[in-house]
């Protein structure tokens, strides 16, 4: 299976090379895969104690920071690397203050796996949630070298537990020191299959999105455009798509001037704001941020043009609606919930726990249909009981949450070398 593999990953590649032709993402990735070794032959981590985080993209990223920041301040000597796959990933954090060197990790070939240990010579290694790369994973096992996977999460359905999985998840048991799931269904599978070095220790985003609102600063623009309709609720639409937006536009419409909304769209090209401005909000008034977005008293909308602030605005809103329910899957809803604010969004939320968890507590509703989404909303808008619970469940359902950082670091801590 190990041959079959290998097999694969060089298809893989070759396919990368054919994209990197007319595809800018996959012509970064390989661009930063060329690169790798010479700056890593250069850089400051692999002499001494070093640290090795991996994370496929920038989601998983934010799922490895409480831990990477965590480990960090308990062990300073530490030189820390990471590595992503995604360009999505890298491009933005290649500049991360707390790690010593960043960069994208070489395709999965046995040879890529022996230089890249070799020149970085780990001594511990986390990989968060789903990124297994089993020739890197061979060669940690071959140095003996601690490895994680946390906030990880197993179904019936994965290919571990298919006919042909069986190589695959010997590999999962053999290679990593210890796993940390998020669940008590992904705890019982590993362990029905004999894998018995693991525990639950939840998500460690909820510990992400905790610390991103305690330091959610004000903003003034915001609250500018805001004052101007003081005893109006506020919808903020966060990460949505062409088919968030039309419903977004129907209820807004519904709701007259007893509605307040904030969006920011996932796709900010010149071309999808001027639609969303000049041809879905036709006849609303509305201002975008970065036109000083906020001195209009006459507008009903705000776009937020621009990324990186979407996470601390929710705090603005008092119902969140989350975006990308009508495609692939819904966005973050935590970055909501964490403010104790209820959320609403489409109808493929299925795979994602939190959203299954907060419909179930109450804090939340998907919709299929526009009267559904109309039903929800205008019962948390206007009915207080109704917004009062909704928003409790929220608030404990995130306090309940926290910790995973801590349970992963109480456990890493014992197979620490030198402490």
């Amino acid at each position: 299976m190990r041959i079959l593999y290998s097999f694969g990953i060089r298809c893989y590649a070759a396919g990368v090379y054919v994209a990197s032709l007319f595809n800018p993402k996959a012509k970064q990735m390989l661009a930063g895969w060329r690169r790798t070794f010479g700056r890593l032959s250069v850089a400051p981590v692999g002499r001494g104690k070093t640290a090795w985080f991996h994370a496929s993209s920038l989601g998983e990223f934010e799922q490895a920071r409480p831990v990477l920041e965590e480990f960090r301040r308990k062990y300073p000597d530490y030189k820390v690397c990471v590595t992503f796959f995604s360009p999505s990933g890298f491009e933005v954090r290649k500049n991360y203050p707390n790690a010593d060197f960043v960069c994208y990790l070489p395709m999965d070939t046995r040879a890529n796996a022996i230089r890249f240990v070799n020149l970085l010579r780990p001594t511990v290694a986390f990989f968060a949630k789903y990124d297994y790369w089993f020739n890197y994973l061979e060669q940690l096992r071959r140095r003996n070298v601690p490895t994680y996977i946390f906030s990880a999460i197993y179904r019936p359905k994965q290919y571990f537990f298919k006919w042909y999985g069986k190589w695959f998840l010997n590999q999962v048991r053999d290679c990593f020191t210890h796993i940390f799931v998020q669940n008590e269904e992904s705890l019982r599978l590993l362990q029905e299959h004999g894998i018995d070095h693991v525990s639950i220790a939840g998500d460690t985003r909820f510990d992400r999105v905790h610390a991103i609102a305690q330091e959610a600063a004000s903003n003034a623009v915001v609250e500018r455009f805001l004052s101007f309709r003081p005893d109006v609720p506020v919808l903020l639409a966060g990460s949505t798509w062409e088919p968030d937006e039309q419903h977004l536009l129907r209820y807004l419409l519904h709701r007259d001037e007893r509605l307040t909304l904030i969006v920011a769209p996932h796709v900010i090209s010149p071309s999808h704001l001027d639609w969303i401005e000049k041809e879905l909000l036709k006849g609303v008034r509305c201002t975008r941020y970065s036109c000083m977005g906020g001195t209009d008293p006459q507008s009903r909308v705000l776009i937020i043009d621009n990324m990186g602030m979407l996470s601390s605005l929710y705090r603005y809103a008092q119902v969140a609606y989350i975006g990308g329910g009508f495609g692939a899957g819904i966005h973050n809803i935590l970055e909501a919930v964490t403010f104790g604010k209820p959320v609403v969004f489409g109808p493929n939320y299925h795979k994602f726990k939190e959203a299954c968890d907060i419909i179930r507590l109450g804090g939340g509703y998907s919709f299929e249909r526009y009267e559904q989404l109309e039903t929800a909303l205008d019962r948390l808008l206007d009915n207080e009981e109704a917004y009062r619970q909704a928003s409790q469940q929220c608030t404990q359902y995130m306090g309940d949450s926290l910790g995973a950082t801590d349970r992963i670091l109480a456990v890493v801590n014992k197979n620490i070398p030198n402490y």
